[in-house]
C-alpha cells in the first residue's frame, strides 16, 4: 500500500473522532444555552422597529427579564411557561443573570399563535423585590401592561410608568401583546446552583454579586448598550 493510500485511510479513520470532538467543544450546558438564547432575543426585540419604545423602557427599568422560549400548550387552555433570566441594573451596567421559571394556567394571547420570545421591563422596586425575595405573581396589587408597539425609536422616553412591569412579546413571527394575569415567576434554584455553584440564590447573584460566571459577558454587553 503506497503512502498516499495509507494517509487517506488514516485520515478517514480519524474524521469521525475529530467531528465528535468538535461537536462536544461546541456543546453548551442547558444554562449557557438559555443565556445565549436570551441575548439573541433581547437583541432581536430591542432593535426591531415594531418595538421602537423598548430601548426607552429598558433605560428606565430597574431590571430586565428575558424569556426566549415561552410556550403555550393550547389555544385557550393548557400548560404554559418557560425558563428565563433576570438581570438588575447596577450603575452603568447590569448584574449577573439569575435563572427563573414562568408558569401559568393560561397565557391569554391578544393575537393568535404561540408565545415564543418575551422581554419584561421591571419598573418598580415592589416588583423587583418580589421577584428576588420570593416570587412574582401578576394580578392583584402587581400590575403588568403591554408595552407600546410601533411608535418609533423612543430611547429618551419620559413616560410616566403606571405599571410595575411592561411586556414586549414576539409571537409566531408576529409582534403583539400577551396577557400574563395570574402568571407566576419563580426562582430556579437548581439551575442557579448548576451554573454558579452551590448556594447561589437570586439575591446572591443579582443584588450581592457573590456569584459570577464569565460566560455571561455576551449577554451583559448587549444589556449594557441600553
Amino acid at each position: 500500500m503506497n503512502f498516499s493510500r495509507r494517509f487517506l485511510l488514516a485520515a478517514a479513520a480519524m474524521a469521525p473522532a475529530t467531528l465528535l470532538g468538535a461537536r462536544l467543544a461546541r456543546a453548551l450546558t442547558p444554562q449557557q444555552e438559555l443565556i445565549e438564547k436570551s441575548r439573541l432575543t433581547f437583541e432581536k426585540l430591542i432593535t426591531s422597529i415594531e418595538f421602537g419604545e423598548l430601548p426607552g423602557y429598558t433605560k428606565q427599568a430597574k431590571a430586565i427579564m428575558i424569556f426566549p422560549e415561552l410556550y403555550k400548550g393550547g389555544f385557550i387552555l393548557g400548560a404554559e411557561g418557560g425558563r428565563g433570566v433576570l438581570a438588575m441594573r447596577q450603575g452603568d451596567g447590569w448584574s449577573q443573570p439569575a435563572f427563573y421559571t414562568l408558569a401559568a394556567g393560561s397565557l391569554g394571547l391578544q393575537i393568535g399563535g404561540q408565545v415564543s420570545e418575551v422581554v419584561l421591563t421591571i419598573m418598580s422596586d415592589k416588583a423587583l423585590n418580589s421577584v428576588i425575595d420570593d416570587q412574582l405573581k401578576f394580578g392583584g396589587d402587581m400590575s403588568i401592561a403591554v408595552g407600546p408597539i410601533g411608535k418609533g425609536i423612543g430611547a429618551d422616553t419620559t413616560t410616566n410608568f403606571q405599571a410595575d412591569v411592561y411586556s414586549f412579546a414576539k409571537t409566531a413571527g408576529l409582534f403583539g401583546g400577551v396577557s400574563f394575569e395570574g402568571a407566576g415567576i419563580l426562582k430556579d434554584d437548581k439551575w442557579n446552583a448548576a451554573y454558579y455553584g452551590q448556594g447561589a440564590s437570586p439575591r446572591g447573584i443579582v443584588v450581592e454579586g457573590k456569584f459570577k460566571n464569565p460566560n455571561t459577558q455576551g449577554l451583559l454587553n448587549s444589556l449594557s448598550a441600553y
